[in-house]
């Protein structure tokens, strides 16, 4: 297993599971904390949890990864850290305010999925 196939499986989960605006970027050029972010909005607080909770399970039973989560699909943004991979799950409104995309523009863009 390597941190690109596990990002690779994960973004396939979000698909599975009707996340919106899925966007794989490759970051282990730029930083050192993590090889990949995963980006993926959700329509709703119950999305936010079904999508984060989604994407541990994949990570458990494909690669045996025991997620960390932050934040709160009640705010908009929930974190799953998976070591290399990690995983951010927004509500539309908190992507546009945050704009992670653009944070990290020198990233290059492995997955776009609209």
């Amino acid at each position: 297993m390597n941190a690109l196939e596990v990002a690779r499986r994960i973004v396939d989960t979000l698909e599975e599971k009707k996340g919106e605006n899925i966007l794989l970027l490759d970051i282990h050029e730029l930083a050192n904390f993590a090889d990949y972010f995963v980006l993926c909005s959700g329509t709703s607080e119950r999305m936010l949890n079904a999508l984060a909770d989604a994407v541990c399970e994949s990570a458990k039973q494909q690669f045996s990864l025991i997620a960390r989560l932050e934040g709160f699909a009640s705010a908009g943004w929930v974190v799953v850290d998976l070591g290399d991979v990690v995983v951010h799950l927004f509500s539309p409104e908190r992507r546009n305010y945050y704009r992670l995309e653009d944070l990290w523009s020198q990233a290059k863009v492995l997955v776009r999925l609209q």
